[in-house]
């Protein structure tokens, strides 16, 4: 079963297993990998197993708050968890950002019985990079831990797959979510923007800032979303007759990609007909102009939050994070208002392209996992002519439009390789019972 969270949930109900069971084999894994792999900045274990027989005892008596009660979730270290230092992974911040309360997404997950296992690693305030030097544990891939998990929330896919939580909570600026989930082989949901509260989250770029679940499965996600907003969980389908799916590859598939991209995409579309949807070739509008669009508004709305910071503690940031941050410096206010026309202008165009499809599929990236000497310059900034123009997520921040990434293969060397199935605004519903279609073939 490609959904091991919703098995899980049943197994709690038929008695098969206890919260208290998954939360111990959830500790286990963190006590046998995590100072290998680097998933957890803070661990809960004595809350965590409070919460877990709390679950239980309710689950006994009768109350069911729903698919995520007793279930280990972990939370990306820039959400605020009432008594837990908040630090986005950085020297900067003020551990007691937050004021003691929790963000409304961690405030809903307890609601839902879900056990809080921690709080996980990070690129520092969702823009760095890994740097050695710096006193946090570097999240590794667990697929090889000598390459990157991806970022920015990078323990919340690592420990999905380590068995150290079977679900995370990730934020996503422009693939955040998606990036991690694609280099660890799993699946990731950036849902419409504004859909989730970001209220509690340490922003980024406002604008363009989402927070959603990552797991193994599609229906996984949709369990985790239906806890965070008023979402009906979509019924499983292995009928697609009468969708109809647009494939993009423009863009998506440069000269220096790897190799494996290209078949792994057409075997995916080819899993996709063969459960009856139709396939036809479209573009994306404005794909560069979006893309910039997307940087510009990230620059400059993140040096907002950290001009003063950034000219007091500037050494005390990666040096990955205050470039990034301070290249806000060299945009101009027209530029910023030009760069919202543009996402205007691309949103409405994505709008009717929606119209003829009703799910637009491309590679998240056209690279596997990357190890960690290709992040970076020699420098240390962050390589935007290398790895970084091999990922396709940016596009999707600009317009705001949910999008699932999800395994389709791998590279010659074993690495997961991922899928994008974007949605019209509010599309969740068909977005997930599509992926969780294709995952139940693939």
């Amino acid at each position: 079963m490609p959904d091991p969270l919703l098995a899980a949930a049943a197994a709690l109900r038929a008695g098969a297993v206890t919260s208290e069971a998954l939360t111990e084999s959830a500790i286990a894994a963190a006590d046998r990998d995590d100072a290998r792999l680097g998933v957890y900045l803070t661990r809960l274990d004595d809350q965590a197993r409070a919460a877990a027989r709390r679950a239980d005892r309710e689950l006994a008596k009768g109350l069911d708050r729903g698919p995520l009660h007793g279930i280990p979730i972990g939370i990306k270290d820039n959400l605020a968890l009432a008594g837990v230092p908040t630090t986005a992974q950085s020297l900067v911040l003020d551990p007691g950002w937050g004021g003691g309360r929790d963000a409304p997404v961690v405030a809903r997950l307890r609601a839902a019985g879900a056990v809080l296992t921690g709080t996980t690693t990070m690129m520092e305030f969702g823009c760095g990079l890994p740097e050695a030097g710096k006193p946090f544990p570097v999240p590794r891939n667990p697929h090889d831990p000598e390459r990157w998990a991806g970022g920015s929330s990078s323990g919340s896919a690592s420990g999905v797959v380590a068995g150290m939580f079977l679900a995370g909570i990730g934020s996503d600026t422009a693939g955040s979510i998606r990036m991690p989930a694609a280099f660890c082989g799993i699946t990731g949901l950036l849902p419409t923007y504004g859909l989730v509260p970001t209220a509690g989250s340490i922003p980024l770029s406002p604008s363009l800032d989402r927070i959603g679940p990552l797991a193994h499965g599609a229906l996984d996600c949709a369990a985790v979303l239906a806890a965070l907003t008023p979402f009906t969980m979509p019924e499983p389908a292995d009928d697609l007759t009468g969708l109809r799916i647009g494939a993009v590859r423009e863009h998506h598939f440069p000269a220096h990609g790897d190799p494996a991209v290209a078949p792994a995409f057409d075997a995916a579309l080819d899993v996709l007909a063969g459960l009856g949807a139709a396939v036809t070739e479209v573009r994306l509008p404005y794909w560069r102009e979006t893309i910039t669009a997307t940087l510009v508004t990230a620059d400059c709305e993140g040096l907002a939050y950290h001009r003063a910071t950034l000219a007091e503690r500037w050494s005390d940031y990666t040096v990955a994070a205050r470039g990034l941050l301070a290249a806000g410096a060299l945009v101009s206010g027209a530029d910023y208002v030009a760069a919202q026309r543009v996402r205007r202008v691309a949103r409405a165009a994505v709008a009717e392209l929606f119209a003829e499809v009703d799910i637009i599929a491309c590679p998240t990236a056209s690279t596997g996992a990357p190890p960690f000497e290709a992040l970076a310059t020699p420098a240390g900034h962050q390589d935007n002519e290398g790895l970084f123009g091999l990922l396709h997520t940016p596009y999707w921040n600009a317009v705001g439009n949910p999008v699932l990434a999800l395994p389709m293969g791998h590279t010659a060397d074993g690495l997961p390789l991922s899928l994008q199935l974007a949605g019209p605004d509010h599309g969740e519903q068909v977005l997930l019972r599509v992926g969780a279609a294709f995952q139940e073939q693939a």
